[in-house]
């Protein structure tokens, strides 16, 4: 086996650690950067930084809105979630979303299919609220992803709140542009946080 020492090359990169948290492994694909030659230099640009932020929340998820005229409801595709939290032994979750529009009279809950040993899972699942489009102004969308547990209440993931006053900056402008522009569908990711909703 020969090596061409030409072939090599180093880089390094730099994880703030102040946001990890006690028994919370985290296993990380980082871009490497040129090497410093100083010992010591500054925290890593902005942008890094928004992207390290993104690898420390907990996983995002790829939705897509609709209003249908036609229909006389707002349809919600759970399209996918990727690096989710390993909430089991053997290193991996098996997730499900939960959603719920609030205010709803009917109390409707929907879920999606559990995807096994799977913290990248792909759904491509639609459903359905039949609602007004005057009522989404005042209306929230409940976004929960669940860890499928048997036996034991299951573990939380993450989840996030579209809509209402639940929500702003991309979630607020996602959830306007759908009210503002029907039966058009508006795809977006969005980061998971920690909060557990109600």
């Amino acid at each position: 086996m020969t090596t061409n020492m030409d072939m090599i090359t180093w880089g390094e990169t730099r994880i703030p650690l102040a946001r990890l948290k006690i028994q919370n492994t985290m296993y990380l694909t980082v871009p490497l950067e040129n090497l410093r030659s100083e010992p010591k230099g500054p925290l890593p640009a902005p942008e890094m930084n928004e992207w390290f932020d993104d690898l420390w929340s907990r996983g995002q998820i790829l939705l897509s809105l609709c209003y249908s005229t036609k229909k006389r409801a707002l349809l919600v595709t759970v399209a996918r979630c990727v690096n989710l939290l390993p909430m089991d032994n053997n290193g991996y979750s098996d997730p499900f979303v939960k959603l719920q529009l609030k205010p709803d009279p009917y109390h409707r809950k929907h879920k999606t299919s559990i995807k096994w040993k799977n913290l990248n899972p792909v759904y491509n699942e639609e459903f359905a609220f039949e609602t007004r489009p005057t009522e989404l102004y005042t209306q929230s969308l409940y976004i929960t992803v669940f860890d499928k547990d048997y036996g034991k209440s299951n573990d939380y993931l993450g989840g996030l709140i579209l809509g209402g006053t639940g929500s702003k900056g991309k979630r607020l402008k996602h959830w306007l542009d759908m009210i503002r522009y029907p039966d058009h569908r508006h795809e977006q990711w969005h980061n998971l946080t920690e909060d557990v909703l109600e």
